[in-house]
């Protein structure tokens, strides 16, 4: 019986698709356990309520369990970079806020990561307007009145932030610019920290999420003096914009996207801009996202790259007016 002897080329073409073949069962298997999505700020804030729903969403989409794990600190550095330095395999998503991609290259003296080195962007999930409110004890119904006091009271106002170089910080130092006022930044690990003091009296002002905000504003806990957008909020059609109160400088719409490491393969990632462009658009997710003010905003990488730029060339002219350079935590 004669023998068989594949020729070299053969032979190396069996051996590459012996080495080939588990690559490829498990790129076509994902995924194939549950996921890990982590949210930069803690449980109960704005990029919480947004980082769920879309988690759901995906869920839904990739036939496996989306978990949220919130990894709070540094105004959200910690938690987007505790995204990119994971293992670039689709099993751990990112879920950041604006200002970890468009503040805090500026902002921050040192970063842990280079957003155009490090991260893959997936898709721009919400966008989310803001919203400046006061306690009830601070003696003023306006954004002008807020300011005559700020005025005759220098050093003596305080404003709360989801930590320093977030926009909800950058806002309030804009407003200081704009309107020459010395207000004390005081920073919090994350929006919910600082609304809950914010609600108890401890800090007097600040500029958030509408969502996180809406509740105390509505149960008179909190005074909303104005939307720091363009446009009045759906969710607060009787309170001024910035603009209509004469800062129209003072804008600070929010936002929230996905991302996942730089090295993650493309057609992992591929297969998460799919899952999540599609729990975008369903009613379930737009309208949950609706309900609390936000729009949801899904779309290409490159759509997500064309907007980011555009974001990041409007902060950095605002952290270089105002002069500021945060030092990490």
């Amino acid at each position: 019986m004669a023998s068989f002897h594949p020729s070299p080329s053969k032979k190396l073409r069996l051996l590459l698709y012996v080495l080939a073949a588990p690559l490829l069962a498990w790129a076509q298997a994902y995924p194939s356990k549950p996921i890990r999505m982590i949210v930069p700020f803690p449980a109960g804030g704005p990029a919480d309520i947004f980082g769920r729903g879309l988690a759901q969403g995906m869920s839904s989409e990739l036939g496996q369990p989306v978990i949220i794990e919130n990894i709070g600190g540094v105004g959200g550095v910690l938690g987007v970079d505790r995204a990119l330095k994971s293992a670039p395999d689709g099993y751990t998503l990112g879920f950041n806020s604006g200002s970890t991609l468009s503040i805090a290259p500026y902002s921050f003296a040192k970063l842990p990561y280079d957003v155009k080195k490090d991260a893959a962007l997936i898709t721009l999930v919400v966008r989310v307007p803001e919203v400046l409110a006061v306690h009830p004890s601070l003696p003023v119904a306006t954004l002008a009145e807020l300011v005559e006091h700020a005025k005759r009271n220098p050093g003596k106002v305080n404003f709360g932030s989801a930590g320093g170089g977030s926009i909800t910080h950058l806002a309030g130092e804009l407003l200081k610019s704009e309107a020459k006022i010395d207000l004390v930044h005081v920073p919090y690990k994350g929006a919910a920290p600082a609304v809950n003091d914010l609600v108890g009296g401890q800090v007097q002002m600040g500029i958030f999420d509408v969502p996180v905000l809406l509740g105390h504003i509505r149960s008179g806990k909190l005074k909303a003096l104005a939307v720091t957008s363009a446009t009045r909020a759906p969710t607060l059609s009787d309170v001024p914009t910035t603009a209509e109160a004469n800062y129209p400088n003072v804008t600070s719409d929010n936002w929230y996207g996905l991302l996942v490491p730089a090295a993650t393969p493309a057609d992992i990632q591929k297969r998460l801009n799919s899952a999540a462009v599609a729990a975008l658009k369903s009613p379930a997710v737009t309208e949950q996202f609706a309900k609390v003010g936000g729009l949801a905003s899904p779309g290409t990488p490159q759509d997500y790259a064309a907007f980011l730029a555009k974001e990041q060339e409007k902060w950095s002219r605002v952290v270089n007016a105002i002069g500021f350079k945060e030092q990490n935590q």
